[in-house]
């Protein structure tokens, strides 16, 4: 009897042990992996993508912050940055991408005639398919700078407009009251007076201007110049609006001494250079950037919007949007990731958390009610300079040869601000050249 309870205590054990084996562990629910069961679909790999942007200092690390939190946020899209020396760098590395059939499918660049091209990738089929994109609280003014022949082509990641920022000390020495330097002549009349000569050399430069034509164009404008006629068949470079402008510029450079542009260099090393001069106190102030805010004290300076001119009223700098597109050589897949990444970077909250740390202007009316923002610019008057700039800007011109018109520009510019060539004969050169480049174009 004693045996024969054993051998059913022994098979019992035996049974319950096998039971539990097909069970799997799982608590007595049935094993997807056995009896045939059709095993669970694998997650699908995250699309990698590349962004291709060209920008240093403290712009750079915040794009870096957003890109790290747009990888943590979710598990479909890698982004891989691939930082360039400055914006003229990455499309030059863009051209020869597309010309090599391997392109990043994100880049911080735009070109009008690269999308006329087929070059970039129309994105109004991946904008409708993302409901909560919310289109109509993209600034329009914004959003417009990236359209082309009705299609929209690129997205404004943040806007720009050039703004004045001075050190409050200078000014100070000399009773110098920010508010009083409401036009160009006033603002040459306070640089002459903070500038110091020693030995037949200037120490320290009332001002200094951003190298290249923008700064120059933007005066222009606040005497009324257009870059070409309505009708698009003129160019207007050598008007006297142009004219008077730009050899006022040469002479207070070149002539009056207290005024000094930093040219050349490497990516944005000039820029910098100037940033340093005010900075370390060998300059009164500088025109640059509403994007330059993350990188100054601005305990030591101070913001301004641009001056206008003597009986003309405001001045009327360009407020222009930094645009991203998508190349079209890019797979469905690669434009969908890039598309998700560039929404996450347009969203009230990262629009706004970009504006509080760069200076640049948020691309959402959102934005500007997000709370953190509010907060800020409470703290930092500084940050409302370009949204007050911007609400009286220009349009930023769109040429229509492709660029050619504005390679004439820039020509003209060195000539003038590092060659002291007089306004009107370079202008006149950047004309006739400008006028042949539009002509071909009207053909």
């Amino acid at each position: 009897m004693k045996k024969w309870l054993s051998g059913v205590i022994l098979l019992s054990i035996l049974l319950l042990s096998a039971c539990g084996a097909n069970q799997g562990g799982n608590g007595g629910k049935p094993s997807s992996q056995g009896d045939g069961a059709t095993p669970p679909p694998a997650a699908a790999e995250p699309v990698t993508i590349e962004f291709w942007y060209g920008l240093g200092g403290k712009l750079g690390e915040n794009m870096g912050v957003l890109i790290d939190k747009f990888n943590a946020s979710q598990n479909e899209v890698i982004v891989k940055p691939v930082v360039q020396a400055d914006y003229s760098e990455t499309e030059k590395k863009l051209q020869a991408a597309i010309a090599s059939g391997k392109v990043p499918a994100a880049v911080l660049s735009s070109n009008v005639d690269w999308a006329r091209k087929g070059y970039y990738a129309s994105l109004d089929e991946l904008m409708a398919g993302q409901s909560d994109f919310n289109k109509d609280d993209v600034i329009a003014t914004f959003l417009e700078q990236g359209t082309v022949d009705g299609k929209q082509y690129f997205l404004p990641m943040y806007g720009t407009t050039q703004v004045m920022y001075y050190r409050k000390d200078a000014l100070e020495k000399h009773n110098i009251k920010p508010e009083d330097l409401k036009t160009w002549e006033a603002l040459a009349e306070a640089a002459k007076t903070m500038t110091v000569k020693e030995g037949g050399k200037t120490s320290f430069y009332g001002w200094e201007p951003m190298w290249g034509a923008e700064n120059m164009m933007d005066a222009v404008y606040g005497k009324g110049g257009r870059v070409i006629s309505e009708d698009g068949k003129q160019v207007l470079v050598d008007s006297p609006e142009w004219i008077e402008t730009w050899d006022s510029f040469r002479k207070w450079i070149h002539e009056d001494g207290i005024m000094r542009i930093h040219s050349g260099g490497q990516g944005w090393e000039y820029w910098y250079k100037t940033i340093d001069d005010v900075m370390k106190g060998n300059a009164g102030g500088y025109t640059g950037s509403s994007g330059d805010q993350g990188d100054l004290d601005f305990g030591i300076v101070g913001a301004m919007e641009q001056p206008g001119w003597e009986g003309k009223g405001p001045g009327k700098p360009v407020a222009s949007a930094i645009m991203a597109g998508i190349p079209a050589l890019a797979d469905a897949k690669q434009q969908q990731a890039a598309f998700k990444w560039f929404s996450f970077f347009m969203s009230p909250e990262n629009t706004a958390f970009w504006s509080m740390n760069t200076g640049y202007i948020a691309v959402r009316q959102s934005a500007l009610d997000d709370p953190a923002m509010v907060e800020f610019s409470k703290e930092n008057p500084q940050i409302t300079i370009p949204l007050k700039q911007a609400a009286h800007a220009s349009m930023p011109f769109q040429d229509p040869t492709g660029g050619k018109i504005f390679d004439a520009l820039k020509i003209a510019a060195d000539k003038v601000q590092i060659g002291n060539v007089p306004a009107e004969q370079a202008l006149k050169e950047a004309k006739e050249t400008a006028q042949r480049e539009l002509d071909r174009m009207n053909k």
